[in-house]
């Protein structure tokens, strides 16, 4: 087996051209890559295949089958790990809810409706940017095609997006306070989505382009060839793992105003993913449009356009609540409670005012 050469880093005028390399075993993915000026991106590796990181453990390698149980379409290992962060970030929120003034019944009621209208929220972000490949011969759409995520294509700001929406209406509902309520919800976001990238190193996916470090991750794209590529999903677990505890230990013991622990995670997290969105090779593209003769990358043009409005926001309100904590939904709600039985406690609409 053999190491193909890595092409010259040239980046130009890039054509992208998906293009299927190999086939593998039946019902298994081929490797896709695509050609950028001249150098060739592999989007995916062959699944059937061993992955190992020869900078750290040598020869030491391992071969995870992308199915856990070969029932019907398979139970994937992708889904189980998803759902692992699912339940550790539901957990999380439930032994952290008294410190926002949310409570256990309250995070369930939420996750309700939050599952699966943020699976729906995840595949259409996906399909709207992959449009083309839902396409049929005659120029219309293959709805059947569409609504298969079990085919694979879920865009975690997709979720994102439709997970604030789903919570703002809630709160409205329940006269819960938004900010509290996502001061506390970004927190088990980040551990979901740590969890959920190991689901992208069994699929032998979101990886960046080939590198020499020490810790690149080997991946192989035929049964003879193999690249060396940076592991982004690793990349991207250890950057919400930091801004997880980043929250806990310091931002959240600091929060003068309900939301500061949320725009903190929109600037930590949009500009890790910014930063490891230009690494990696299977980016969604914005419609094929182009900037300075590349294209221009949803995730990081939204990452973008997330940091600016999470600062301005965070200024905004760090200048109304310079110090203490009064102005918190915790400490309001706790303040109400010795007029009123806990569960009957509301916060007055004219104090709800807050980001």
């Amino acid at each position: 087996a053999g190491r193909r050469q890595p092409e010259s880093k040239i980046f130009s005028r890039g054509v992208y051209e998906r293009k299927t390399l190999c086939g593998g075993e039946p019902g298994l993915p081929p490797a896709d890559h695509y050609i950028q000026g001249e150098i060739t991106m592999y989007e995916y590796a062959r699944t059937d295949m061993p992955i190992s990181f020869p900078g750290l453990f040598g020869d030491w390698s391992v071969n995870p089958s992308p199915i856990a149980i070969p029932i019907g379409n398979g139970i994937r290992w992708y889904g189980i790990i998803i759902c692992a962060g699912l339940i550790l970030a539901v957990l999380f929120c439930c032994r952290q809810g008294k410190k926002y003034g949310i409570t256990e019944d309250n995070v369930y009621d939420m996750m309700i409706w939050q599952i699966p209208l943020c699976i729906i929220g995840a595949r259409i972000y996906y399909v709207l940017f992959y449009l083309d490949l839902y396409r049929t011969a005659d120029g219309g759409f293959n709805w059947g095609k569409m609504i298969a995520v079990w085919d694979g294509g879920l865009a975690i700001y997709g979720a994102v997006i439709v997970a604030f929406f789903v919570l703002l209406v809630f709160c409205r509902k329940k006269k819960l306070s938004f900010g509290a309520f996502a001061d506390l919800g970004v927190m088990g976001l980040l551990i979901g989505q740590a969890v959920g990238r190991w689901g992208n190193f069994v699929n032998r996916e979101v990886f960046g382009g080939e590198t020499a470090l020490p810790w690149r991750m080997r991946v192989w794209v035929t049964a003879s060839e193999y690249i060396e590529v940076h592991p982004t999903f690793l990349y991207e677990s250890l950057w919400n793992l930091a801004g997880l505890a980043l929250i806990v230990f310091i931002i959240a013991k600091a929060r003068t105003f309900d939301g500061e622990n949320t725009c903190f995670y929109f600037i930590w997290y949009g500009l890790g993913r910014a930063w490891i969105e230009g690494v990696r090779t299977d980016t969604l593209k914005l419609f094929g449009w182009e900037l300075f003769g590349q294209p221009i990358r949803v995730s990081q043009l939204l990452s973008v356009l997330f940091v600016i409005a999470a600062a301005a926001v965070l200024i905004v309100n760090k200048r109304r609540h310079p110090h203490g904590q009064e102005a918190l939904f915790v400490n309001r709600r706790a303040a109400a409670a010795p007029a009123a039985p806990e569960d009957e406690a509301e916060i007055p609409e004219s104090e709800e005012k807050e980001i």
